[in-house]
């Protein structure tokens, strides 16, 4: 089977690519897909994130395992699209250059039978030019996110107020 997938870049312009991989194609391979269907040059860490309807980021698929082997972490070469996406489950966010966050919001649109001399993956639609520069970010946090003992009246430049002692190092 080949999976259609329409992967959008988080801005304000409308800017997309329309994939296509087959269903055994590994994350990795959808990774070089999107680098080359955008124009990056591939040389920035990467990950996956599973995604709800909401567009709430999940799971994290990394590009390498930095974990330093204390938890078990999923690795884009490992992990294969039929093992994260679904009829059912067809979001994923992805994240280019952890410097700029690249961020692209991916959405399964199709499973479809495999064309006879089409090569995959496949670039099929491509809309908008991406910018120069990443899109900036708005980074919120939810009221009470931090819990009830977070003090907002904190003013982290006057160091003289802070409960610490001085030689803490």
């Amino acid at each position: 089977m080949v999976y259609r997938f329409r992967v959008i870049l988080d801005a304000e312009d409308d800017v997309f690519r329309d994939i296509e991989l087959l269903e055994e194609s590994t994350l990795e391979d959808f990774h070089n897909s999107i680098i080359n269907a955008f124009g990056f040059d591939g040389n920035e860490m990467a990950s996956f994130y599973i995604s709800d309807n909401d567009w709430n980021q999940g799971e994290e698929i990394s590009q390498f395992d930095i974990s330093d082997g204390e938890e078990s972490i999923r690795l884009m070469n490992e992990t294969t699209l039929d093992s994260v996406v679904s009829e059912t489950d067809t979001r994923l966010i992805y994240v280019y250059d952890f410097l700029n966050l690249w961020t692209f919001l991916i959405e399964l649109a199709e499973i479809a039978e495999v064309e006879e001399g089409r090569d995959y993956p496949n670039l099929m639609f491509v809309h908008g030019q991406i910018p120069l520069e990443a899109p900036d970010k708005e980074f919120v946090a939810e009221e009470n996110e931090f819990g009830d003992d977070y003090n907002s009246d904190l003013d982290v430049d006057d160091y003289d107020d802070l409960s610490f002692d001085e030689n803490w190092n």
